[in-house]
């Protein structure tokens, strides 16, 4: 699921790890991980802090290898569910959203972060880990149709959304020539 770097993984984990960590940080209860391919986030990182891990992916070939993948007694619900109609039913110390934002127009963006607020515990947090763009406008991908945003477009969507910056990291260790990836906690402002 990492387009041909699978080596930046536990580089990936351990950024992803220390952010976690953050002081006032959120509870360890429930996390969601969206977008989760076959799990390889709540695997590697979510199962070993939350008590359950909930799932959601649009492609069903995904969501049905993930229970396995993952293999874990804290796997809770596997949603199939595109992100831009997904509407959390329970509540999360944790919305994780990695690498995948850039696939959600601006407007399924902004209805997509409006829905996770309404999931969020109190002192719940959304995390989203992105690749962030360069310059004033975004990166386009015409292989799978995603973008990539610089760091002031996602802010306006965040501000759009009524979300606030809680805290923002630089992913380290990634090799050169690499898009820069951000880690950013948003709580509802």
């Amino acid at each position: 699921m990492l387009g041909g770097f699978g080596h930046i993984s536990k580089n990936d984990i351990k950024g992803s790890e220390n952010f976690l960590q953050m002081e006032g940080g959120p509870g360890r209860g429930r996390a969601l991980d969206c977008g989760c391919g076959i799990g390889r986030i709540s695997k590697n990182l979510l199962v070993r802090y939350f008590d359950k891990v909930d799932l959601v992916d649009q492609c069903r070939q995904f969501i049905d290898k993930a229970a396995d993948y993952v293999s874990s007694n804290r796997v809770g619900e596997l949603y199939c569910c595109g992100l831009q109609e997904f509407k959390p039913v329970l509540r999360y110390d944790v919305i994780w959203c990695q690498w995948v934002l850039g696939h959600l127009t601006d407007d399924h963006f902004i209805q997509f972060m409006n829905n996770c607020k309404e999931g969020l515990k109190e002192n719940g947090v959304i995390v989203v880990k992105e690749n962030i763009a360069s310059g004033d406008g975004f990166d386009k991908d015409d292989t799978d149709s995603s973008v990539t945003r610089p760091l002031p477009m996602l802010e306006a969507l965040f501000a759009k959304s009524n979300l606030s910056t809680v805290r923002v990291v630089d992913q380290s260790r990634f090799p050169k020539g690499l898009y820069p990836v951000k880690m950013i906690a948003l709580r509802p402002t």
